[in-house]
């Protein structure tokens, strides 16, 4: 079979298939990556990983940062660029990594991630206060137990004193999820929503939902639901991919610094906790407006520059 069959899929047909490379990318890639830990961390710490998870022994916290960064690479940076190449002619051009971004959009970015940390506290929180009826309370349990052991892992993980594991903390944390993460739901995911529906805004919106469920943290997902949409918005104004990794690296770094921080006892945790407060209603507000005037400045900076797709199915 030829390799530009592929390229005349129809949107149905490329979302299923591309579900199958992710899948067998993983799987190979997870396998190549725990045969390669046998002799790295040695047959002893990979049998008691197998047998279970105790974030607590230094040796199997090692082992389970290694296969994260595996993780990410088989489950997020190696499939879109597979499936951009089985789809498209040009990798670059399909994911669109062939497009750089201004200097006034990486300004507005900045200051947007900044200013959005009051509104995804405050969603965080109420998202956190998620009650479920009583027939559904078993439910409700395993959810909450899922999202506590999530929290101990990411504390476990982030939780270093020198320089040397914070730099590897932003590189598995803040540096792969951006690039990965990005490069699958929106170079991939959104741009076939986005054919599909021919309307780009029900392909933001739907690869943001499978976005925020998959990271299986069900009393985050309105946060970072929003997230989700505020980086397809900027991929569709910019006509560049490069803008939503940027603001998704600059998210995830600013929470793994802020921890290096106060973990270090070199800044107030009260800072963790701007806009989840009852007293946070105006920084709340305040965040809103501002969020709201830069992504109307990164539009405006941009305009023009939709990805070509995008001009096809709405003009």
């Amino acid at each position: 079979m030829s390799i530009s069959a592929f390229r005349g899929m129809k949107p149905f047909s490329q979302l299923i298939f591309s579900g199958f490379v992710i899948v067998v990318t993983f799987l190979i890639v997870m396998f190549l990556g725990m045969l390669v830990s046998i002799p790295l961390f040695g047959f002893d710490s990979f049998l008691a990983f197998q047998s279970g998870l105790n974030i607590q022994d230094v040796e199997s916290l090692k082992l389970l940062k290694f296969l994260q960064v595996v993780q990410s690479i088989g489950l997020f940076i190696l499939p879109p660029f597979i499936i951009a190449w089985l789809f498209h002619e040009r990798i670059n051009q399909y994911l669109l990594l062939n497009k750089n971004f201004t200097s006034a959009s990486a300004v507005y970015i900045i200051l947007l991630i900044l200013f959005t940390l009051p509104l995804i506290n405050f969603l965080g929180e109420w998202n956190s206060q998620m009650q479920f009826p009583e027939w559904a309370s078993g439910l409700e349990r395993w959810m909450k137990n899922a999202e506590e052991r999530a929290e101990e892992i990411t504390e476990a993980f982030l939780k270093t004193e020198n320089i040397g594991g914070l730099m590897f903390n932003l590189f598995m944390i803040a540096v792969l999820p951006a690039l990965g993460e990005e490069l699958l739901f929106r170079g991939v995911i959104q741009r076939i929503f986005t054919q599909w529906t021919r309307n780009y805004h029900w392909g933001i919106w739907i690869s943001s939902i499978l976005f925020s469920a998959l990271h299986m943290q069900f009393y985050g997902f309105v946060p970072r639901l929003l997230l989700g949409v505020l980086f397809g918005y900027l991929l569709v104004w910019s006509g560049t991919i490069w803008l939503p990794i940027l603001a998704h690296f600059l998210n995830n770094a600013f929470a793994v610094v802020a921890m290096y921080l106060v973990d270090n006892k070199i800044i107030n945790p009260e800072i963790e906790e701007i806009g989840s407060t009852a007293d946070g209603y105006f920084a709340v507000l305040l965040s809103v407006v501002v969020v709201s005037a830069l992504m109307w400045m990164i539009r405006r900076e941009n305009f023009g520059r939709e990805p070509v797709y995008v001009k096809q199915e709405n003009g």
